[in-house]
């Protein structure tokens, strides 16, 4: 009976089309939109990052926002948990809406650990080649761990908190991302240059 409803539902839905096109968008924009996919393990300076590059973007004149992993999960992703299924859910979800954010031209700047590959693989596939900027922001847990001011890994390591990404469930670092950035090593406003070279040479 589901099934046929959600048949019946999918028969009726049509994509609208716009009249104000991406292009004029990012014409107006004097941009690209793009997806920036910030990846790595809690504490590896994902969301400082995607901020830091966020703020001088919008210093050159750029339209951006950023998706941050813990404001997802007050709101549209509030109905979740740390599961597997619900993992590649939250993904899911985040991709979908940053590709909405991309078609309005708009540079987003995703900051999820986003722990598999096949998760993030899926996102990528959603967009064409050169939109979806996988970076992976490379930092020793131990490190991750010396960060650590909300005490998860300590949770983690006492069992207190289950499916922690490093600890107690996978990380799978990306096989081909577009930059990495080892985070432990360089300064934040050498991060953001590198970053913003990629956009450049991209032609952002």
């Amino acid at each position: 009976m589901a099934n046929e409803s959600t048949a019946s539902i999918s028969d009726n839905v049509v994509w609208h089309r716009a009249t104000v096109t991406r292009a004029r968008r990012e014409a107006m924009n004097k941009h690209r939109g793009a997806i920036l996919w910030f990846t790595g393990l809690s504490g590896a300076g994902k969301s400082t990052l995607a901020h830091a590059v966020e703020e001088q973007l919008h210093r050159m004149g750029c339209r951006t926002f950023v998706l941050d992993g813990d404001n997802v999960r007050h709101g549209l992703c509030g109905d979740l948990g740390f599961s597997a299924a619900d993992r590649a859910e939250n993904i899911r979800r985040v991709g979908e809406v940053a590709k909405l954010f991309m078609e309005a031209g708009v540079i987003v700047l995703t900051a999820f650990i986003s722990p598999f590959r096949e998760d993030r693989n899926k996102v990528r596939a959603m967009v064409q080649p050169g939109e979806f900027i996988e970076i992976y922001c490379q930092c020793p847990i131990e490190v991750c761990e010396q960060r650590d001011v909300k005490g998860l890994y300590k949770k983690a390591r006492t069992g207190e908190i289950g499916q922690f990404t490093g600890v107690s469930s996978a990380y799978e670092p990306p096989d081909a991302p577009e930059l990495t950035v080892k985070t432990a090593e360089m300064d934040l406003q050498d991060c953001v240059q590198k970053v913003l070279s990629v956009l450049e040479v991209m032609d952002i």
